[in-house]
């Protein structure tokens, strides 16, 4: 195990000179300080107590948040086991060390206690048989019989068990109650003026119950990047409380998209009717302090079937232009979203929100809302947008390795994690504290609007308003349309898609690990929306907006097999400032297993109006656009010579850069 031990350093002062204030002099006192920097498992068991013999409470709880990196629960268990075993027999032998084994003894079993009490999830893992619930009822039956530990995980057992036959009951009565049932499924776009009738603050908290439900039952571990991009589990299996959450995101910001394109035969007024209801929706959410909904309203106004709907969105009043400008800003990607991340800092334990507008009626208007908030006492919680932090996991997980020194556990990366989880957690008690009540009508009325694929809003967008004017005009309007048009046609905004082929199909998205995160990125470029979505077998979830430093950035690289114009799996590469394109390749290569030549392959910087095609003696640091999403393809050069020659003159024409 490689240990550190820094010294860190005290000042104390004393005071002689109590008349004038003056110190005599300083006295200093130092500390040794025990950091865990590697080591292999059994080593990182056995410093779960510290020298003393005693529990070391802050290693332990960066051990149990991020061990599933590392190691499986029965392994952990295992090792727990051996390590209680052999203290035991060296008890024995070293009669003059009783007292620090006999203490050691006691703090292991308060670490099975904390992590019975704090993850019963990890548990849970082997349902039905429970085979790590039930080794460890056998060693306390063996070593402890009649404990509080004993009975505490016979407890658990019992109501694990009661869990599950619950469950078979409750899927058997769903299912007599489904047979010769029908949903009234809406197709005829009625749904946009039910939409008018119910009133925005009920929408608001509808979306706000839910969305606080969900992030409270997420798992944290459930969010790191190494736990959510493992290849070997089916996509979400391992992760349901993180999937729950994406498909209430995706569900929100597919809704918006439909309401606002049905029915063609809506009159263009009362369609700005409903964008402008989503933008007052939209606002009610930011009061309410639910981020979760709100980027999924907004990312949805500026998906690209939306978003050209020039006529609509001129029809828009001024101070609901304003408004909406206001709340896309929250969500920028400038600078790694520091817009919405130090929003999140200010409020996330705030009674309320602290609204301010550019426009005076607006700001008028906030400044009674929060009067009357102080007056009548009232506390808003929060729920942030999980991506936020499946992006900071995601980014860890990438530029820090897994182990170090001939294979040791790199734990110093796991303390890195364990900040994150430790905010997701706080944040997690602040949404709590809503007490709004879900209403079962709503979510009927919710769960019934038709939703259309990538292709069916396109097709629609386009029947509102047909494409008769060009882009660049289009792009002369984007002022009025409060956005610019970078984030429709470049947009990092969602969260990511996953589930069956139907649903990833029904709108594009971002990888799978914000973090980097959620699952893929909403695609909200028109030229390539079919085309976006990603696969469970990325190996590192890509960020939902680009890392990027002074000496290093994270791209995303995909790998085209020249049977398809477009792949569904990313992979996050590490490109350092000294990186040339052979080395690139070369690490591409390694992550996705491939066997050759580097030059074998060519790399290209997907852009939004082509390809760029990095020259293969370059520094790709310097070489690429940093302006766009860092967003590659590895081609083989006998495939991209034959796109070449098939592509010549269409849509898709490779730039080659000149260094």
């Amino acid at each position: 195990m490689d240990a550190e031990r820094p010294e860190s350093t005290q000042p104390q002062l004393e005071d002689e000179h109590h008349a004038n204030g003056e110190f005599s002099h300083l006295m200093w006192e130092t500390h040794k300080v025990r950091t865990i920097r590697a080591g292999t498992l059994v080593k990182l068991v056995e410093s779960l107590t510290n020298n003393l013999g005693e529990m070391d409470s802050t290693y332990v709880n960066v051990f149990l948040a991020t061990y599933r990196t590392f190691a499986k629960p029965h392994q952990f268990l295992t090792t727990l086991i051996e390590r209680y075993k052999y203290l035991r027999s060296q008890r024995k032998k070293e009669s003059s060390q009783t007292e620090l084994i006999e203490t050691q003894l006691r703090s292991l079993m308060s670490v099975v206690w904390m992590w019975l009490g704090t993850y019963p999830e990890d548990f849970q893992q082997d349902r039905p048989d429970y085979t790590c619930l039930r080794d460890l009822d056998k060693f306390a039956r063996e070593f402890m019989p009649g404990s509080d530990l004993h009975r505490r995980v016979k407890e658990k057992l019992a109501a694990f068990e009661e869990e599950d036959a619950h469950e078979v009951a409750g899927r058997l009565g769903i299912l007599s109650m489904s047979e010769g049932s029908s949903h009234p499924v809406d197709t005829d776009g009625s749904k946009s003026l039910a939409l008018l009738e119910i009133s925005c603050r009920t929408i608001a908290e509808q979306l706000t119950c839910k969305d606080a439900d969900l992030f409270c039952k997420v798992v944290p571990h459930h969010c790191l990047g190494a736990v959510w991009s493992r290849r070997e589990k089916a996509q979400g299996r391992e992760t349901p409380t993180v999937q729950a959450t994406i498909d209430q995101f995706n569900a929100v910001l597919r809704r918006v998209i439909a309401t606002v394109l049905k029915t063609k035969d809506l009159r263009t007024s009362l369609r700005a009717k409903v964008l402008q209801k989503w933008i007052i929706i939209a606002q009610d959410l930011r009061e309410l302090k639910n981020f979760s909904s709100l980027k999924a309203i907004i990312t949805g106004l500026q998906s690209h079937p939306v978003y050209r709907l020039r006529k609509t969105w001129t029809a828009l009043s001024k101070d609901t232009m304003t408004l909406f400008e206001e709340l896309s800003e929250i969500f920028s990607v400038e600078n790694n979203e520091i817009n919405s991340r130090e929003l999140l800092m200010k409020e996330a334990t705030a009674k309320f929100p602290d609204l301010d507008s550019q426009s005076k009626s607006l700001k008028r208007r906030n400044m009674q809302k929060r009067r009357s908030w102080i007056d009548n006492g009232i506390v808003q919680g929060t729920v942030p947008y999980l991506g936020t932090f499946l992006t900071d996991l995601t980014m860890i997980d990438t530029a820090h390795p897994d182990t170090v020194d001939g294979g040791l556990i790199n734990f110093d990366k796991r303390r890195k994690e364990f900040e994150v989880l430790a905010q997701l957690r706080l944040l997690q008690s602040a949404a709590k504290i809503y007490n709004i009540h879900e209403h079962e009508g709503f979510w009927r009325w919710f769960k019934s609007i038709r939703t259309y694929s990538d292709a069916e809003s396109d097709e629609l967008s386009i029947s509102l308003e047909p494409q008769s004017e060009s882009l660049a005009k289009i792009k002369k309007k984007s002022a009025s349309l409060g956005n610019k048009p970078s984030r429709s046609e470049t947009a990092k905004h969602g969260l990511f898609v996953c589930g069956s082929e139907e649903t990833r199909t029904s709108i594009a998205s971002i990888p799978d690990t914000i973090a980097a995160s959620l699952g893929p990125l909403v695609n909200l470029s028109h030229s390539s929306s079919a085309s976006s979505v990603i696969s469970s077998d990325s190996d590192t979830a890509s960020p939902l907006s680009p890392y990027k430093s002074s000496d290093c950035y994270v791209i995303k690289v995909s790998l085209e097999n020249g049977h398809s114009d477009s792949t569904h799996v990313y992979k996050s590469i590490m490109l350092m400032n000294s990186d040339h394109t052979q080395v690139v390749i070369e690490k591409i290569m390694e992550k996705y297993g491939l066997e050759g030549s580097p030059h074998d392959y060519c790399l290209l910087q997907l852009l939004p109006d082509g390809e760029l095609l990095i020259p293969s003696r370059c520094n790709v640091f310097y070489a690429l656009n940093n302006s766009v999403d860092l967003k590659f393809i590895l081609r083989t050069q006998q495939d991209h010579e034959m796109a070449l020659y098939k592509r010549k003159g269409g849509r898709r024409r490779a730039k080659k850069m000149t260094v």
